[in-house]
């Protein structure tokens, strides 16, 4: 399925070099990168919030894949809708569909379907491509659009498009694309304004909903905006940045009924909760000698998996245990376990030592269950870990490690682990993993 370009021409120049040589002018090209998880950004005529656009894509450390969110403008189709397969067009190209988060996202949701209808007269995602293709032309996209609802709704939508990035385990950018304050006097935009940029730099959803009831604040942002703030959240962003704002009378010179501009980012909060509770449990052990007990567990932490704790130190292993399948009653106890275990009990190392804390770090692999397979075929060393097993005798390879590129090497691995010998017949399981930083 291919979506045709609607405003190029109008919104944006409508060819490749006129539209290259705009998009010259607006980014800023010395700017400091920055790790973001999420994105405000303006959707207007480039000429209007071209500058915003620009100053705050330019401050993004670029990723494969972006979410873009837009709110609906045209009432068409479902009311909150997402492509998850086909391209999208502009003047400088083809850009795909990242068709396996799309897939995710709408399965975690029960709001979003499948919609091809509400994307295609609508402008917000489309005007953001030109400026994504200028850093990254191979880039790959998810389109979703809101409808107006109640903040629960835009609550749950950010948790699915949070639990779906940690289930492919990619580096993901979420962008709400949208305005702010619509035909009001520049001073009148300017104070609204700074109450809705206010809320959204304090990650609350809830109060940036509430100011805009409650202040009539017309910006068209409100709903991609929400869903961005809880699944960046989610996602363990914990600062926002106010990058840049102008309004349309700063390009127009007319400032008696103004369209307001914003660009914020969100920023990667370090580590994720996940992460985070390994590491406190093998710091309050190692210094003290006691188990921590989880207290308020993330969605993330609910259920039963099995869990793999590795730690590294200096970019070199310095422990990892885990479980196949889950021994403890929820997984943020797996973590505990198992961190502990890393730490102190991998055959392979000494146990971690007071002085060595400061120099670690974590990841937290929580696993799916494992499922047989008939052959090696239905293996991919990026995607899936293998289980080989022989009797008793299991060997187990977390998927996407480095130097680990083919099937047959993750095998001889795990054979050589599990002290199977290299023409041993065995039965083969694949799963998959949700990897936590």
């Amino acid at each position: 399925m291919i979506r045709e370009p609607v405003v190029a021409g109008t919104f944006y120049p409508g060819t490749a070099d006129r539209l290259q040589l705009m998009l010259e002018q607006l980014v800023e090209k010395g700017a400091e990168k920055e790790d973001v998880v999420g994105a405000l950004l303006p959707h207007a005529g480039y000429q209007y919030s071209g500058g915003v656009a620009g100053a705050t894509i330019s401050r993004v450390k670029f990723t494969d894949t972006f979410v873009i969110m837009g709110p609906s403008h045209t009432g068409l189709g479902e009311p909150f809708s997402i492509m998850t397969e086909g391209v999208w067009k502009t003047p400088l190209g083809e850009v795909a569909i990242d068709e396996e988060l799309g897939k995710k996202i709408l399965a975690a949701s029960r709001f979003i379907k499948e919609d091809y209808v509400a994307h295609l007269q609508e402008h917000a995602v489309e005007v953001q491509l030109p400026f994504l293709q200028y850093f990254k032309p191979d880039v790959r996209i998810v389109p979703i659009i809101l409808a107006p609802a109640d903040v629960t709704v835009y609550q749950e939508i950010g948790q699915a498009i949070a639990g779906a990035i940690s289930e492919v385990g990619r580096e993901v950018v979420i962008i709400a694309s949208g305005d702010m304050t619509h035909y009001e006097p520049q001073k009148v935009a300017e104070q609204k304004d700074r109450e809705g940029i206010e809320a959204m730099l304090h990650l609350d959803e809830m109060e940036l909903l509430k100011r805009v009831r409650e202040q009539d604040i017309s910006m068209c942002a409100y709903a991609p905006a929400a869903s961005m703030i809880v699944a960046a959240r989610e996602l363990g962003a914990v600062e926002a940045e106010h990058v840049s704002y102008q309004t349309s009378g700063d390009t127009t010179g007319d400032y008696s009924a103004v369209v307001g501009y914003a660009g914020i980012i969100i920023k990667k909060g370090g580590m994720s909760p996940v992460a985070k509770l390994a590491k406190n449990v093998v710091e309050k052990y190692v210094r003290e000698g006691e188990r921590l007990q989880p207290q308020a567990l993330t969605p993330q932490m609910e259920g039963r998996a099995g869990v793999f704790v590795s730690i590294h130190k200096n970019d070199a292993l310095r422990g990892c245990i885990g479980t196949f399948e889950p021994v403890e009653s929820n997984i943020a106890e797996e973590i505990v376990s198992n961190a502990i275990s890393s730490a102190t009990r991998d055959p392979r190392f000494l146990p971690i030592t007071v002085d060595e804390l400061k120099n670690l770090e974590y990841s937290v692999d929580v696993l799916t269950t494992p499922e047989p397979i008939a052959s090696k075929d239905e293996l991919d060393p990026e995607r899936y870990g293998v289980i080989v097993e022989a009797g008793w005798r299991r060997g187990l390879l977390l998927p996407d490690l480095e130097g680990v590129d083919s099937v047959d090497e993750q095998i001889d691995i795990c054979r050589q682990k599990a002290g199977i010998g290299p023409s041993e017949p065995v039965n083969l399981y694949r799963f998959e993993v949700k990897r936590y930083k």
